[in-house]
C-alpha cells in the first residue's frame, strides 16, 4: 500500500441483540465485527482512500470472519494469527430505547498480546496517515509498545499522526490513562476528543479552553467532537465551529469513528479544513441513522445532499 491510512488495534467479534430489551428475555442475536480502528479504516476506504490495519487475531472462526469482512471492504489486514489466544468478543444490547450497553470479553485475547514486533514499519512509512486510539495502549504494556513503535515510525517518515483519545473507563482509570494519553497528544499532529476525554489531558473547562490547551501540547489540528452540537476545532491556529447535521437517531455507536474517517479521508484527498469538517459531521450523522458499528458508514454518494431535500430518491 502506498499512501492512504494505516491503523492498529483490537477488532472483536460482535454479538448484538436484535430486539430492544434485556438479553435475558430475548434469544435473537446478530453476529458481526467491531473495533474503533477498523471502523475508521473501513470508513476511509468507503470514501475513496486505501487503508490498512495491523493486529493479531485468534486461530478461530471469529478471526476468519474479521479478515473476511475487511477484505470485502477493501481494507488490507496485516495480521498475525495466534494459535494460543482467542479473538476477543463484544456483546451489545439495548436494555431500553434510551440506552445501549456494551460489554467486552477481551482478557487474554490475541490482540491484547500485540507488541512492537508486530508493527510493519514499511507500511507506516509509506502511508499518508497513521491513526491510533487511546484504546490500544490501555490493553497492556505490549499494545502500548506497539502504539509507541508505530508513532515513532510515523514521525520519522513524516507520516501524519492522528489520535482519537477514545477513553474506555472499563480498561483503565482516568489517572492511569492521563500520562499515556498526554504523551500521545504531544506526539500527534491531529487530535480528536470529546470534551470529557479532553479533560483527561488538560484542565476541564469549556471547549474554547480545551482546544487551545490541547494544541499547546503539540498538535496543530485539534477537533472536539460534540455529538448533536457538531464540532469545535482549532486547526492551524484558526477556530471553527461546525454545526451537526440533524437526523433521526437509530444508533450512535460508531458515529465518532465515522466522524474521524470523514475528516481523515478528506485530509488524504487534500481538501481544506472546512471541507474536512463538513464531511466529518455528515459522516457521523449518517452513521447514526442505521444499526451497526460500521455497516452504516457512508460512501461518497451517500453524502451528496445528505440532510437536505426529499427523503425519497426516485
Amino acid at each position: 500500500m502506498t499512501g492512504g491510512l494505516v491503523t492498529l488495534g483490537e477488532t472483536m467479534a460482535l454479538v448484538s441483540a436484535v430486539q430492544v430489551g434485556s438479553l435475558a428475555n430475548h434469544r435473537d442475536m446478530r453476529l458481526s465485527v467491531a473495533g474503533a480502528e477498523t471502523n475508521v479504516a473501513i470508513g476511509v476506504c468507503r470514501l475513496g482512500s486505501p487503508s490498512a490495519w495491523i493486529s493479531r487475531l485468534g486461530d478461530d472462526g471469529f478471526g476468519e470472519l474479521i479478515q473476511r469482512e475487511l477484505r470485502a471492504e477493501g481494507v488490507r489486514a496485516i495480521v498475525r494469527v495466534d494459535p494460543t489466544r482467542p479473538t476477543g468478543l463484544m456483546i451489545k444490547e439495548r436494555p431500553n430505547a434510551l440506552r445501549t450497553q456494551v460489554r467486552y470479553y477481551r482478557a487474554g485475547s490475541a490482540a491484547s498480546a500485540i507488541t512492537a514486533f508486530d508493527i510493519d514499519t514499511d507500511v507506516i512509512a509509506d502511508a499518508d496517515v497513521l491513526h491510533v486510539t487511546g484504546i490500544t495502549p490501555a490493553l497492556g504494556p505490549g499494545p502500548a509498545s506497539a502504539v509507541q513503535q508505530a508513532v515513532d515510525t510515523a514521525r520519522q517518515h513524516n507520516t501524519l499522526v492522528s489520535l482519537d483519545l477514545n477513553y474506555r473507563a472499563s480498561l483503565w482509570s482516568r489517572e492511569e490513562a492521563r500520562a499515556a494519553l498526554t504523551h500521545l497528544v504531544e506526539r500527534a499532529h491531529v487530535v480528536f476528543a470529546g470534551p470529557e476525554e479532553a479533560s483527561l489531558v488538560v484542565p476541564d473547562g469549556p471547549v474554547e479552553e480545551l482546544a487551545p490547551a490541547l494544541a499547546e501540547l503539540g498538535p496543530t489540528q485539534v477537533i472536539i467532537k460534540m455529538g448533536a452540537e457538531g464540532a469545535y476545532s482549532l486547526i492551524d491556529g484558526q477556530v471553527r465551529k461546525t454545526p451537526a447535521v440533524a437526523v433521526p437517531v437509530v444508533d450512535t455507536v460508531g458515529a465518532g469513528d465515522a466522524f474521524v474517517a470523514g475528516y481523515l479521508a478528506e485530509w488524504i484527498a487534500g481538501e481544506p479544513a472546512e471541507q474536512r469538517l463538513r464531511t466529518a459531521v455528515a459522516a457521523g450523522a449518517f452513521a447514526c441513522t442505521t444499526l451497526g458499528d460500521w455497516e452504516g458508514l457512508p460512501v461518497r454518494a451517500d453524502l451528496e445532499g445528505f440532510g437536505h431535500g426529499d427523503a425519497v430518491r426516485r
